[in-house]
Parts: structure tokens; C-alpha cells; sequence
């Protein structure tokens, strides 16, 4: 008699051409991630060879009950680490019977930036870094933490080892190499400052495969976590007091700062983003406010300042880029729930089209 793990891990390709796709996009809430299933009749590796898809909009909270259907558009294709084979993951966006975008597509307009030709010609690069939070369960608490109690001070545990500092890594690692396997672009992990915080790091991507990067892997990440029976939080800041938030630094350049003289590039580029601080702001996450206190590696978020290898500072320019005269700065302001077609897109748009 086979076990329920055998018929799970069934090799498809053994009996048939058919794969499955699996159909990803963003909830209502612009931070739930949803997915169902369907059956192709052989591999698919272009996302435009992918059919359209509709799915029930009144319970997603992105349409009303008497007009429900919103249509899904296929943009990306993952290989699929859960059913692996030819199976596949693909990331797609909303939009209405008429093909309009539905509100919370941010993608949408993300791609109309990406692909304006002052943005294109300038290869926007992106290495996005995010934290996250594993918590208990049944009492959303952080893994590795006393119920009801705390553990001892921050300190050992930002890329510590042993069991008393690191709680999760089967979780992590698990993530790590299933993005791999996916075709995700996935540069690093680490333990964070907060025990049970980890982070890991997406990039350097071009343009929209940024977010279509980022959004592929949380969505491994929730499945992952949902199999070890934990909770992903990407609250910034999930426990009040002397506890680091989480947040996802997003790391910047364009050709420009990449060649020779790229540093006077990247200061105009950063004076620009100062003079939008409030409008990045508003776009960089909710509940923002309660991470960026200037306590805890940030700055406060009334205050644009930057800095070479300041961690306190709303924009870092490493000692690398200052030292060559070129490279990439890091906008450490963004939440860790922040949405990365916002976040990116934003940054191009203020650098590379705005004119203050």
C-alpha cells in the first residue's frame, strides 16, 4: 500500500506529457499570497504560451460579489520545488474582464517604468534583502522563544550558530535550496539581529524580474513554513521594545553608477530621493512608523540622511563604492512587508524620470 508521502512526490513524467501550473498573485490585502492549480497538456517555459486563468474576486477582497471575476495574466514561470519535473510556478497579475488592472496590480505600473527608455537603457540592478520573522503557531510567538517569557538580549544571535542562537535553519536552508531549484535568483541568507528573525537576499535582478523574484520566493517561503507547521511573519516590527524590526533593504544601481564617475551619479541620485522622502515613505510598507524610530540600525522616519557605511542613515553607500568612485547604494528604509513592484519601480521612477 503506498503512503500518502508517495503519492505526493508521484513522478508525472513516468505516465504522462501533462504538468501542472501552479497560478500565483497578490490578495487583497496586497501582502496575501494566493495560488491554485491547474492541468497543461505538455512543459511550458514562456510565460505568453501560458493561458489566461479567472479566479473568484469577492473572496479576495478585490471585487464585488455581483461582478467577481478577475482575470489572472501569466508574467513569470518558476520551476516548482514542491512537485518538481516539468511542473511549474507562474507569477501573473489581475486585471478586470475588460483588461483593465484591478487597484491592488501594482505590478502593472511597475512595468510601464521598467520599460520606459531612459529606464531601460540605464539596467536598473536591484539585490533586495528581506527579513522575516518565524513564529510559533499556535501563540505567534518567536520560534526559539520561553512561552510567554523572553530570551536573553540581542547580541549573539545576527548570524550566530548553535541551538541556543539559531532557531529554524531546516527552515531556512529548505528555502534557500528550493529557490535555487526554482530558478529564483537567490544570493544569501543569514540569522538576524532578533532571535527567530532571519533574512534572505534576492539579486542583483533587472527591472520587474525583481519583484517577480521576491514575490516567487515568499510564496516558497509560506509553503515551506506551512509544511514545518510555523508562521512567516513580515511584520516590521513584531515585537515592541529593544528588539530590531525587520525590513528589506533594497540595493540600487544603474549603468551609470556602475561605470567611471558613478559616485557623483549616485549623490544626485540620493539628493533626488530626499527631496521625495515623505512620498517613498507612504510607499515603503505598512506599519513603517513603528521600525523607524533611529533606534535599532535605522533612521528616524520624519529624517532623510545618508551615509557612507552608516547603518543608522535612510540611504548607505558602502566603503567600496566610495573607495572606486562607483557601484551601488542601499535605501534601508523600506518595511519588510513592503511590496517590491512599489518599492523598485519608485526608485527608478525618482533617480532616472522625475526632475524636482
Amino acid at each position: 500500500m503506498a503512503h500518502l508521502s508517495d503519492l505526493v512526490n508521484l513522478n508525472l513524467s513516468d505516465s504522462s506529457e501533462k504538468i501542472i501550473a501552479e497560478y500565483i498573485w497578490i490578495g487583497g490585502s496586497g501582502m496575501d499570497v494566493r495560488s491554485k492549480a491547474r492541468t497543461l497538456s505538455g512543459p511550458v517555459d514562456d510565460p505568453s504560451k501560458l493561458p489566461k486563468w479567472n479566479y473568484d474576486g469577492s473572496s479576495t477582497g478585490q471585487a464585488p460579489g455581483e461582478d467577481s471575476e478577475v482575470i489572472l495574466y501569466p508574467q513569470a514561470i518558476f520551476k516548482d520545488p514542491f512537485r518538481r519535473g516539468n511542473n511549474i510556478l507562474v507569477i501573473c497579475d489581475c486585471y478586470t474582464p475588460a483588461g483593465e488592472p484591478i487597484p491592488t496590480n501594482k505590478r502593472h505600473n511597475a512595468a510601464k517604468i521598467f520599460s520606459h527608455p531612459d529606464v531601460v537603457v540605464e539596467e536598473p540592478w536591484y539585490g533586495l534583502e528581506q527579513e522575516y520573522t518565524l513564529l510559533q503557531k499556535e501563540i505567534n510567538w518567536p520560534l526559539g522563544w520561553p512561552i510567554g517569557g523572553f530570551p536573553g538580549p540581542q547580541g549573539p544571535y545576527y548570524c550566530g550558530i548553535g541551538s541556543g542562537k539559531a532557531f529554524g535553519r531546516d527552515i531556512v536552508d529548505a528555502h534557500y535550496k528550493a529557490c535555487i531549484y526554482a530558478g529564483i535568483n537567490i544570493s544569501g541568507i543569514n540569522g538576524e539581529v532578533m532571535p527567530g528573525q532571519w533574512e534572505f537576499q534576492v539579486g542583483p535582478s533587472v527591472g520587474i524580474a525583481s519583484g517577480d523574484e521576491l514575490w516567487a520566493a515568499r510564496y516558497i517561503l509560506e509553503r515551506i513554513t506551512e509544511i514545518a507547521g510555523v508562521v512567516v511573519s513580515f511584520d516590521p516590527k513584531p515585537i515592541p521594545g529593544d528588539w530590531n524590526g525587520a525590513g528589506a533593504h533594497t540595493n540600487y544601481s544603474t549603468k551609470s553608477m556602475r561605470n567611471e564617475g558613478g559616485y557623483e551619479v549616485i549623490k544626485k541620485a540620493i539628493e533626488k530621493l530626499g527631496l521625495r522622502h515623505k512620498e517613498h515613505i507612504a510607499a515603503y510598507g505598512e506599519g513603517n512608523e513603528r521600525r523607524l524610530t533611529g533606534r535599532h540600525e535605522t533612521a528616524d522616519i520624519n529624517t532623510f540622511k545618508w551615509g557612507v557605511a552608516n547603518r543608522g542613515a535612510s540611504i548607505r553607500v558602502g566603503r567600496d563604492t566610495e573607495k572606486e568612485g562607483k557601484g551601488y547604494f542601499e535605501d534601508r528604509r523600506p518595511a519588510s512587508n513592503m511590496d517590491p513592484y512599489v518599492v523598485t519601480s519608485m526608485i527608478a521612477e525618482t533617480t532616472l524620470l522625475w526632475n524636482p
